[in-house]
């Protein structure tokens, strides 16, 4: 006789599932939404919050770091919103679009919706559920499918975002910029669920930064961006993370890319407790030309995973991924990055690097990159580098008056610097040299 195996629920998995009875039938969207949330969540039931021994996640144990799961986040009132507003200062650097959500809803009267460009349509996430839109219905969670955990529990629990829609051959005179501020009084959770259609030929920047309102808040955000570039558009998609130190922080990009297309991500992150950044991308037609790229700054006992996956599933494509970690005192940087060329992928010229500096003897760099290659004409190579800054530079540049700190700071902003370059927007790329530097002078 066989004894049934089941793994014992932790508390964080079981107030979830407390959670999801009580407001499912609260959540936006009609019956058929209804159906793709509870699908989702049995899927997270079945397989429970990722852990070490799932080889995806065994680098950020969810389970372990997951102690409790915060109650949903309730609508903002007012003192949240002019905590939010004072959060927004900061962010002023780039002349943008702003669609700003407090606590995951659409805020609209700190949001720039006023005169919006011919062939731009940005909506309500939640107002578009709860209308049933067909549109929306037919890309959501489609564009490209994913059986990971942390998607399904935003998709069960998906409340608010940006609904974006830039319709042929329009070429944005601005970026748009999605700010997501954590500003209740009170920890909480966040499922925000972001959908952007670029349509062919189209042009848009799309800026995505998560803060909170203070250093020691301890909420949770699980936010999902679901993007379609279509063929011949240029898009350019730059997410920075900056939240407080003991914040939980997962999120997803889901990105399919069309024919001959131009395609450029960024992820920038120095804030937040845990952080883990997923970026799935497929590129769907030939002759797409792509960089992926990020830096990232840790210190304390802070911890960022970034995780990708490259999918070559069309002849001819070329992507460029290099990442950059600076870890001082405890932080740790995981990066686990992976390209798939597809049989018919004839001609792929894909290269992965990333590069990790350490400044302290406790910092910990994790690097697995990995390639399957299953076509046979192709150009692909990846490679992991992990050290200390190089003492003959540094002496190089003391012995000609730099101070010992400045010396080691400017080496570590040139580091940083070959990521940050490939940034084509010279205000946002001199706005997030700043914070590096900035880093830098909190870190002295």
């Amino acid at each position: 006789m066989n004894a049934e195996v089941r793994p014992i629920k932790t508390a964080a998995e079981t107030a979830l599932a407390t959670s999801f009875a009580a407001v499912k039938r609260a959540l936006p969207g009609p019956a058929t939404v209804g159906v793709l949330r509870e699908d989702a969540f049995r899927r997270f039931e079945t397989e429970g919050l990722p852990h070490r021994r799932v080889e995806e996640w065994k680098y950020t144990d969810l389970r372990a770091l997951m102690r409790e799961a915060k109650p949903l986040a309730g609508v903002p009132d007012a003192a949240a919103k002019a905590r939010a507003k004072a959060a927004l200062a900061t962010l002023a650097a780039v002349d943008a679009r702003s669609i700003v959500f407090v606590d995951g809803a659409l805020v609209p009267e700190l949001s720039d919706l006023d005169g919006l460009e011919a062939g731009l349509t940005i909506r309500s996430m939640a107002q578009a559920l709860a209308a049933g839109d067909g549109d929306l219905l037919a890309h959501l969670g489609r564009l490209v499918p994913t059986d990971d955990v942390a998607v399904a529990l935003n998709t069960a629990f998906m409340g608010d975002g940006a609904l974006i829609h830039v319709a042929p051959g329009v070429a944005l005179a601005q970026p748009i910029h999605l700010v997501f501020v954590n500003a209740g009084s009170e920890a909480a959770s966040v499922f925000a669920r972001s959908l952007v259609v670029i349509e062919d030929g189209a042009r848009a920047m799309l800026l995505e930064s998560h803060v909170g309102c203070s250093d020691a808040s301890d909420h949770q955000v699980n936010a999902v961006l679901e993007l379609k570039v279509g063929d011949a558009a240029h898009v350019d998609h730059i997410k920075i993370t900056g939240e407080g130190a003991g914040a939980l922080h997962v999120s997803s990009l889901m990105a399919a890319i069309g024919a001959h297309a131009r395609f450029n991500e960024f992820l920038f992150t120095t804030g937040g407790g845990v952080v883990r950044n997923q970026v799935f991308v497929c590129f769907g037609g030939e002759g797409t030309v792509a960089g992926i790229r990020g830096a990232t700054l840790l210190q304390g006992h802070q911890h960022a995973d970034t995780t990708l996956v490259a999918e070559h599933a069309a002849a001819e494509c070329t992507s460029r991924e290099v990442f950059k970690s600076v870890l001082d005192e405890h932080g740790r940087s995981v990066f686990q990055g992976k390209i798939i060329v597809r049989p018919h992928a004839q001609k792929t010229d894909a290269k992965m690097a990333t590069h990790a500096l350490l400044l302290s003897e406790t910092a910990e760099a994790d690097n697995k990159p990995e390639l399957e290659i299953f076509a046979d004409d192709v150009q692909c190579g990846h490679g992991a580098t992990s050290g200390a800054l190089e003492q003959e530079l540094l002496f190089y540049l003391k012995a000609r008056g730099i101070p010992a700190k400045e010396a080691e700071a400017l080496l570590i902003q040139a580091f940083v610097g070959e990521a940050v370059e490939g940034i084509e927007h010279a205000g946002l790329r001199d706005a997030l040299i700043d914070r590096v530097v900035a880093w830098l002078k909190a870190r002295e």
